[in-house]
């Protein structure tokens, strides 16, 4: 991609996600992922109905007069983005791919977390580690993240959702809000997820394409995988087939999302020909409540 092309998809997509960040999903966001606790701000005099245990008896006891210690939420947080752009993120059946519905999507978050003075960085991986971008705060740091969802090109081909999870919990020590993004089309990964949900917030965000779940009429057609490369020969007309299809889809999104479930990780579903706006708020304001 030359140059100025990019830097205006870069721009186009700042615009976008950055006044949905700002108008829509500013308070959600704050709500949603509070503080890790409460740290110490300052003293003030005693007010009538203050609690009594904060009192500051050193201060107190030097001037003669009451004074209560004030506390506040520590805002800051770190997010981390998990991407995978391995092969098959590049599909899409119609106005949109996958991988163009995750620029969208990470943008959309990294701005929402930089309003509220928090942290981001990104693991890009395949089924290997492609890109480790340290978590960072500012405004430049996310247009970096940006340029370099529309620019990179991975590597490796295949999806491995365990060595993504492996390096980030070597590498995140420090506690963190962590958006699995992916269409998790990888072998199993349950033990790193349980180790990362031990220290993280995890949230899983499933994206997929309709045709994904669907197979179209469209009689004998040759189907190859973009991951393998291989190539197969179907009936898509075949009720049979389509049943087969359907149900692979479906069981293998529902093994995946009850290990998300069963050790206490969030999840959702995201398809590239619907509103991810909505899905978020939904998201946002349940995790607020």
């Amino acid at each position: 991609m030359e140059t100025q092309e990019l830097l205006k998809k870069v721009r186009r997509i700042e615009i976008k996600t950055k006044g949905i960040s700002k108008h829509l999903f500013s308070g959600e966001y704050h709500s949603a992922f509070k503080g890790k606790g409460m740290s110490f701000s300052e003293v003030r005099a005693y007010q009538f109905g203050d609690d009594v245990r904060n009192i500051d008896w050193n201060v107190t006891a030097r001037t003669n007069d009451p004074f209560v210690k004030v506390f506040e939420e520590e805002r800051e947080l770190t997010v981390m983005l998990m991407i995978d752009i391995s092969a098959s993120s590049f599909f899409g059946s119609g106005e949109q791919s996958k991988r163009e519905l995750i620029t969208e999507l990470a943008a959309v978050l990294s701005f929402s977390a930089i309003q509220n003075n928090d942290k981001v960085g990104v693991i890009f991986f395949s089924d290997q580690i492609e890109k480790f971008i340290p978590p960072q705060k500012g405004k430049q740091h996310i247009l970096m993240i940006i340029r370099e969802l529309l620019h990179i090109e991975p590597v490796h081909k295949g999806t491995n959702i365990a060595v993504a999870l492996e390096y980030f919990n070597n590498v995140i020590k420090k506690r963190s809000i962590s958006f699995l993004i992916s269409d998790f089309q990888s072998p199993a990964f349950e033990t790193p997820l349980r180790i990362a949900k031990k220290r993280h917030d995890i949230i899983g965000v499933h994206v997929y394409d309709h045709l994904e779940s669907t197979f179209p009429a469209a009689g004998l057609i040759p189907v190859r995988d973009p991951e393998s490369g291989s190539i197969q020969w179907i009936d898509s007309n075949s009720s049979q087939f389509q049943a087969h299809y359907s149900s692979v889809f479906n069981d293998r999104i529902a093994s995946i999302k009850q290990t998300f479930t069963r050790i206490g990780a969030s999840w959702m579903d995201i398809k590239t020909d619907d509103s991810y706006v909505k899905t978020l708020l939904a998201f946002f304001k349940k995790r607020a409540s």
